[in-house]
């Protein structure tokens, strides 16, 4: 049998545990003589190696008249340009509907300038951040391209592929698991932004949804607008449309606010809040690649580690960044949030992932000291009412909002415990293990900018927290040698791990309760990184695109 390898590989990785290095491939054939490809399929009709190569083309459901978008209120809006806004915007672009962005945050070099400036000068511009601006919260991480999400579509594979054509190197199409890095995604996230534009799309940027329109009928509720204020001048204008995708990531507490206030359906869900925690890659690279280690195939290793506390609480490692930085995400003034970030080239000195634990809605405040600090006076007296009456109900019932309170809480701790100047507190693992306060930087200094306060962090976190990550640590110092060494770093807080709500949606992905509204990607809880974001943002565009084309579509006059 003559074979040959077409002119992509699927999947590439590494199996270090023996002797000697091997690479594992799968790989795309094709026969020399086509008519025997069935033959030979035939002869392995269970073998889980040989398989027929599936379809991997996305092929666009719908497609819009060429006189789409000339009525008003026809084309649809995507509000946020994160991963998830720019493939809803992209499709939709692609079927002919002609999206209008809006995006809160800035285009994506700008906001690079801003985030630097948080870093470097510790000046934060609320409304562009780590976590808003062209490109999404994403950007400023690992640019991580791998999930665990089920793909029988392969609509993962349109993400990368768009990715590639966009600029991002082609090696994220097999890498076993693959990344961009922030750098170069910058780039990528123009060039998709320049293709929407080319299609008819509108991005308009440094523009902030303020309120909603929804009618209300006897056959139920829909929305019919939205009313956008431009952040520099504060004027307000209407934007008429049935149709709205809301790619808001995990951060917008206030259109998640406002989204409550107007009826929305949501619920409290649970998130997880840690610490990140760095140690020398070359511990981690020893660790997990043995004899191996410093072999330019492999890189830089990550890990993934789990451990269930005896107090009934998981700790796990979340975004993993080898050879990467431990990075400042606060998006609000007065809170400290840490995040993790590597360039596509892996080569710093630390690795870093957040060490995190996993929390239920039943750990939310609904003390009336809490919800106020985090909503101010009027509306955190009336919220948490409202959350204590819940949780009177049978069965106990919590409030959607609660878990912002839990989030901005720790985040203020660690504001204040930082030094009020967004410096991070941090601990030495020893110090953390043995229960004492860190005075001392040791053989791992931290990459946090802009900077470190040691102290003690079980002043920051909840104390069940702190039981479980002290439990955890030895253990995964079992699995990974090294990694409770006393010197790592702990910097706090980490609790922008998922959105603290879901925005619950039905089968055609619009709101339980209101038409035309598209609750998408992370803010909505739908997705947990970029792929997977990408991957939901195809979804709901393609069923807006079939809402619009069951729906009369006005034809010019």
């Amino acid at each position: 049998m003559h074979a040959k390898p077409i002119c992509w590989r699927c999947k590439r990785s590494f199996d270090a545990r023996k002797a000697d290095l091997l690479a594992v491939f799968i790989v795309d054939l094709s026969l020399k003589d086509t008519a025997s490809e069935a033959a030979l399929l035939a002869r392995f009709p269970k073998h889980p190696h040989i398989q027929a190569t599936p379809n991997m083309s996305w092929q666009a459901p719908s497609h819009a008249p060429a006189h789409f978008g000339v009525q008003e209120g026809e084309r649809p809006v995507v509000v946020g340009f994160g991963p998830c806004g720019i493939f809803a915007a992209l499709c939709l672009a692609q079927m002919g509907f002609k999206p209008i962005v809006i995006e809160r945050g800035s285009p994506v070099r700008q906001r690079t300038k801003d985030t630097w400036g948080l870093w470097r000068k510790q000046t934060l511009k609320p409304e562009s951040n780590v976590q808003f601006g062209e490109g999404g919260a994403g950007t400023f991480s690992d640019g991580k391209l791998y999930s665990q999400i089920k793909d029988p579509r392969h609509l993962g594979r349109k993400v990368m592929n768009e990715f590639v054509k966009a600029g991002a190197p082609s090696d994220i199409l097999f890498a076993a698991h693959p990344h961009i890095g922030t750098f170069k995604l910058v780039k990528v996230v123009e060039n998709l932004r320049e293709q929407i534009i080319a299609m008819g799309g509108e991005v308009r940027f440094e523009q902030r949804v303020v309120d909603l329109d929804i009618e209300t009928t006897a056959s139920g509720r829909q929305v019919t607008g939205v009313h956008i204020e431009d952040r520099h001048t504060g004027v307000r204008s209407h934007l008429a449309t049935r149709h709205v995708v809301l790619a808001l990531g995990h951060s917008a507490r206030d259109t998640f606010t406002l989204l409550y206030e107007r009826g929305v359906y949501m619920e409290a869900k649970a998130f997880s809040v840690g610490v990140r925690i760095e140690h020398p890659q070359s511990v981690i690279d020893a660790a997990r690649w043995g004899r191996h280690a410093g072999h330019p195939l492999l890189g830089a290793a990550d890990y993934k580690l789990v451990h269930h506390a005896q107090n009934g609480r998981a700790v796990y490692s979340f975004c993993m960044c080898p050879g990467g930085t431990v990075v400042a995400a606060t998006s609000e003034a007065g809170r400290v949030v840490t995040n993790g970030m590597s360039q596509y080239s892996r080569n710093e000195r630390n690795a870093n992932a957040g060490m995190v634990v996993a929390i239920e809605p039943s750990d939310y405040p609904t003390d009336v000291a809490s919800w106020q600090a985090a909503f101010g006076e009027a509306d955190g007296l009336k919220w948490a009412t409202q959350a204590q009456a819940m949780e009177q109900q049978t069965p106990k019932a919590y409030h959607p909002l609660s878990g912002i309170v839990f989030q901005r809480t720790l985040e203020s701790k660690a504001f204040v415990a930082g030094g009020e100047n967004y410096t991070a507190p941090g601990q030495l693992v020893g110090d953390f293990l043995a229960e004492r306060a860190s005075q001392d930087f040791g053989e791992v200094q931290p990459s946090y900018k802009p900077g470190v306060s040691l102290g003690d962090l079980s002043e920051v976190l909840p104390g069940f927290a702190i039981e479980a990550m002290r439990e955890a640590l030895p253990v995964f110092g079992r699995k990974i040698k090294g990694y409770d060494m006393k010197d790592a770093v702990l910097t706090g807080v980490e609790t922008r791990t998922s959105s603290p709500l879901k925005m619950t949606r039905g089968e055609n992905f619009q709101s339980l309760n209101t038409r035309g509204l598209y609750p998408a990607g992370e803010g909505a809880s739908y997705a947990g990184g970029i792929l997977s974001a990408g991957v939901d943002g195809i979804k709901v565009a393609e069923a807006l695109a079939q809402s619009l084309c069951n729906s009369p579509i006005r034809t010019s006059a």
